[in-house]
C-alpha cells in the first residue's frame, strides 16, 4: 500500500485552501493512501484486447419528427453574439488569481 506522506496531505490541504488540525490531517492521510492504493489496483487489469468505448449505456438522441439536426456553426456566426472577442476566442473575466501569502 502506498502511504502518502504528511507533508503530501500538508500541500494538498494548502492547494485546497483548506484548514485542518493534525488529527484530521493523519485521518485523511491514512483515508487517501487507502483511496490511492485501490485506485492503482486498475493499473494491474489486463486491458490488452478490451477495445475503447466512449458510449456504455446505448442510448440515442431521440427526436421529433422533421427536426433535422442543423449543421454546425460557423465561426464568425458564433462570435458574431459577442463584441469582445481577441484571436477568434470569446474574451473573458479570469476566473484564477495568484493570491498574496
Amino acid at each position: 500500500m502506498k502511504k502518502i506522506s504528511t507533508e503530501e496531505i500538508k500541500h494538498i490541504v494548502k492547494l485546497s485552501e483548506l484548514n485542518l488540525s493534525s488529527e484530521e490531517v493523519e485521518k485523511y492521510k491514512s483515508q487517501l493512501s487507502a483511496v490511492v492504493d485501490f485506485v492503482s489496483q486498475l493499473s494491474e487489469v489486463d486491458t490488452k484486447d478490451v477495445e475503447p468505448t466512449s458510449q456504455t449505456t446505448g442510448l440515442i438522441n431521440v427526436l421529433r419528427p422533421g427536426n433535422d439536426i442543423k449543421a454546425s456553426l460557423g465561426k464568425e456566426e458564433i462570435l458574431s453574439g459577442k463584441d469582445d472577442t481577441y484571436n477568434d476566442y470569446f474574451k473573458v473575466k479570469g476566473v484564477l488569481e495568484k493570491k498574496e501569502e
